[in-house]
């Protein structure tokens, strides 16, 4: 690992800390920027979630996707823990914490947007930062381009009647130009633009050409991860400093989701014996959200200023530095999973 990824937790410390200064020092920009998007997706971020996500997108091998098909495993195990225990556990989180164990700390009324608020985040696995967990964890790129692509599938279809049926509404309105914004930014045109550099890189040099190619670019990934959370947490500085302890309290049960989550597809990953390539992706992909998608659906149901909408940006805020920690993590138990 080189110095940026050896001391990812330390950078990205000192990203939220610069973040959050910047966001009070310079608000102007950071809200100037915010305005730069469309249908609650940011093209500031989506620029430095290409700067993410395009060298691994080099390392697609389309001939090998064949055999995806072989090793079903991961696929399933994502696809029951994100669809059939993962919404469902978030919403019962929350249930727990703020009907019960935090209501004396909130004000009354504020626990059902909470909920709700999360009830959107486990709804929604993630799109694109999986790419630099899979890559952080030297995941099969193949795998991971399939299983990102079925979830995102199964998320067209199965999204809004697990939040109706979850928050007990039957009206749910998805943002169609936000799903499928996000899957186009952040998914289709980064591997169309890796698929190009690929196939010019072969014609040049062949699979020697591609590995020192992504060798020598393997830093903007990390850069753009770092520039990333400095830019959330300067949209956010205002609310982070403002709410301090609500923002804690809806931690809690996000902390508790996550870990969890990961804890049993990686468990079934392990028990199963998924090689570890695609253990830790399948595993992550679960563990982190497509805020995006749950933010917009919040603003759109409950308003700006609503519990459901600081809930979905608060799992924003928690997401990096838990992905980081389980990253690490994946990497110290590789020994434990099969190497194919």
């Amino acid at each position: 690992m080189g110095l940026f990824e050896r001391y990812l937790s330390i950078w990205v410390s000192l990203a939220i800390a610069i973040g959050i200064g910047l966001g009070q020092i310079v608000p102007g920009a950071f809200e100037a920027l915010a305005r730069f998007g469309y249908a609650n997706v940011n093209f500031a971020v989506a620029l430095l979630i290409w700067a993410m996500v395009w060298p691994m997108m080099i390392g697609v091998d389309f001939s090998a996707m064949r055999r995806v098909g072989e090793k079903p495993k991961g696929l399933i195990i994502t696809l029951v823990v994100n669809w059939l225990i993962k919404p469902f556990t978030m919403a019962a989180l929350g249930v727990l914490f703020f009907r019960h164990v935090f209501a004396p700390f909130i004000p009354p009324g504020d626990a059902e947007g909470y909920i709700a608020g999360l009830i959107l985040l486990g709804a929604a696995p993630c799109t694109a930062m999986v790419f630099v967990w899979s890559h952080l964890t030297r995941g099969d790129p193949n795998y991971t381009l399939v299983q990102v692509s079925v979830n995102d599938a199964v998320m067209v279809l199965a999204f809004a009647p697990i939040v109706a049926f979850l928050l007990g509404v039957t009206d749910i309105a998805v943002p169609w130009e936000t799903l499928l914004l996000s899957v186009a930014l952040y998914v289709v045109v980064p591997l169309m633009a890796g698929i190009l550099a690929r196939n010019a890189l072969k014609k040049r040099g062949g699979e020697e050409s591609v590995t020192a190619f992504t060798r020598r670019i393997k830093p903007l990934s990390v850069i753009g991860l770092l520039a990333t959370v400095t830019l959330l947490f300067g949209f956010q500085s205002e609310t982070i400093l403002a709410k301090p302890i609500i923002i804690a309290l809806i931690a809690v049960p996000i902390l508790i989701q996550s870990y969890g989550i990961f804890a049993l597809a990686y468990a079934a990953a392990w028990a199963w014996k998924v090689p570890h390539k695609v253990a830790a992706p399948c595993a992550m992909i679960g563990t982190s959200n497509f805020f995006e998608l749950a933010v917009a659906v919040a603003i759109s149901l409950f308003g700006l200023n609503s519990g459901a909408a600081l809930a979905t940006v608060v799992g924003v805020l928690v997401e990096v530095p838990v992905m980081l920690s389980l990253v690490a993590f994946a990497n110290r138990t590789r020994n434990a999973f099969p190497e194919t």
